[in-house]
């Protein structure tokens, strides 16, 4: 490829990536399309696509001229990834882009569990200045000295490890690999180990993939194993839960209250328990969200295209 020969799409109902670009005064043609139609319509057009929700492999045939896919998330299953490699063209996606986001996340519906900033902010709507409580269980709670218990350790479970132990923490780590030592964890388990450990959590975070082991890897033997007082906390997959079994036990006081970012379907429906449970915080899968996405997005494109201009084989975050 080479750098004055080529058009980047851009293909994204929300993220301003065409207009990001053009602040970096790069050079190279680029356009963007906001609807699946329109992408559908111009997907000829381009020899490197930047997209994720709006692909479907179908249109691989139709581009006639593509010979780049830079993914502008993390999660690629919806690529077909043999069509792709047959087609000759190279695949990437942009894991990493969101850690700090997802960790602050994590974090964010943590405290907000903890210190109860759900029914504060009830509370504030209703003109309720609510008084002190006797009943130490349903104070607000302080995090230093308690057990957070994180399934997954890759960059967005690494970072999460270490705002826990900003808040005097202790951290206990799950992942498949435990021959590495893990930065700011304090006792590193394999994923298997994830029942056993269960019962000493305060706080679970949910940082894994969504994988054959990893799906419903929180179930209704799970919530039996957790302690009334933890929470959990989803910033993974929806997948990753067994959202009934979670209902229930909201519903039951099987555990204090959980954090979800993510739900199995999406949007979550209008009719789901989740919407009205006191002790649940939904937010609509706006982990990743931030104000730098696209750049960050576009500091991985940048460095792919860079390599395949030099005709280098190896991408950052190489898929295909």
């Amino acid at each position: 490829m080479n750098k004055d020969d080529i058009t980047i799409h851009f293909a994204h109902s929300a993220y301003q990536f065409s207009t990001m670009l053009d602040k970096r005064d790069t050079g190279i043609n680029h356009f963007q399309t906001w609807t699946p139609d329109d992408t559908r319509a111009r997907i000829a057009e381009g020899d490197v696509l930047i997209s994720t929700g709006f692909w479907r492999n179908d249109l691989l045939p139709l581009a006639d001229n593509l010979k780049f896919i830079q993914v502008c998330g993390a999660g690629y299953d919806q690529f077909d990834q043999n069509a792709i490699r047959a087609q000759g063209v190279r695949l990437a996606n942009a894991s990493g882009v969101n850690v700090n986001a997802v960790s602050d996340h994590a974090m964010a519906l943590t405290l907000s569990l903890t210190r109860q900033l759900a029914s504060a902010r009830d509370n504030q709507r209703d003109h309720h200045w609510r008084g002190m409580i006797s009943d130490l269980s349903k104070r607000e709670d302080e995090l230093a000295g308690k057990t957070m218990v994180i399934y997954g350790l890759g960059k967005i479970g690494g970072r999460v490890a270490r705002l826990a132990k900003a808040f005097e923490m202790n951290v206990i780590g799950l992942k498949r690999d435990v021959s590495t030592p893990v930065d700011h964890v304090d006792e590193l388990h394999p994923s298997a180990a994830f029942a056993e450990i269960l019962p000493r959590a305060d706080v679970t975070v949910l940082c894994c993939p969504l994988t054959d082991v990893t799906r419903n890897v929180v179930n209704a033997g799970t919530f039996l194993a957790m302690k009334p007082s933890s929470y959990l906390v989803n910033v993974a997959r929806g997948g990753c839960v067994e959202e009934g079994a979670l209902i229930n036990a909201l519903q039951r006081g099987a555990i204090a209250g959980a954090g979800i970012d993510v739900t199995v379907e999406e949007p979550l429906a209008k009719d789901s328990p989740l919407w009205d449970l006191d002790n649940a915080i939904v937010t609509p899968h706006t982990g990743g969200e931030t104000r730098k996405y696209e750049d960050n997005v576009l500091d991985i494109l940048l460095d792919n295209l860079d390599r395949l201009f030099r005709g280098e084989t190896e991408l950052h975050n190489q898929v295909v």
